[in-house]
């Protein structure tokens, strides 16, 4: 599987490419391994550059410094690892309820190709200002995700929507719980923290 190419073709013709990925075996360890970790470690490695050494000030708040960069970036490549044995984890379990198969394996496949553009967006955190725009580019991924579910789970038609706004709020969930869980943990051992970050900039000014 070739990481560039098929990110590409999730990106640009989503619905050929989950016709190509159901003819796949499902790997969980080749989809982490070969296309997880790249694309994640791309965006961790942007993150890390963007924030270490550019950094960004919103008046009261300024994030710079390679312990920034370590926290953003371990929190990027940490997240979509969890984020996506515990989303398709959860989706899978559920699967029954809406018809549909459940073959983790499968909802490994259609949770981390669906985040996709989320990845991709993460590039543009090696510009902290921007950063936000980047992340826009996930909205891409809710869309890969409907037209994935019958593909990857073979959800009947009629059950499509309300499997798919399921399956949305199990991934919305788990990033925030996720984010806050690496927020508390890791932040401490950085030496960072966000009341202290925003005294120190009053302090600046």
């Amino acid at each position: 599987m070739n990481v560039i190419n098929r990110a590409k073709s999730m990106i640009l013709s989503p619905k050929t490419e989950w016709d190509v990925i159901d003819g796949e075996q499902p790997d969980n360890a080749k989809v982490i391994t070969g296309y997880v970790l790249p694309l994640a470690g791309l965006a961790a490695a942007a993150a890390f550059i963007g924030y270490a050494f550019i950094g960004i000030d919103a008046g009261l708040f300024r994030m710079k410094g390679v312990n920034w960069g370590l926290f953003q970036a371990i929190s990027t490549l940490a997240g979509a690892i969890l984020g996506v044995f515990i989303s398709a984890f959860v989706i899978d379990a559920l699967a029954p309820s809406f018809g549909s198969e459940k073959n983790l394996g499968r909802s490994v496949q259609l949770v981390a190709y669906a985040y996709t553009p989320a990845w991709v967006g993460g590039l543009l955190a090696i510009l902290p200002a921007i950063a936000a725009i980047g992340g826009l580019f996930g909205l891409y991924g809710l869309y890969l995700l409907y037209i994935g579910l019958p593909k990857m789970k073979k959800t009947p038609e009629d059950k499509q929507m309300t499997y798919f706004i399921v399956s949305l709020l199990v991934t919305i969930a788990v990033y925030f719980i996720i984010a806050t869980i690496m927020t508390a943990l890791i932040m401490p051992l950085m030496g960072l923290s966000m009341s202290q970050n925003i005294l120190e900039s009053i302090r600046v000014n």
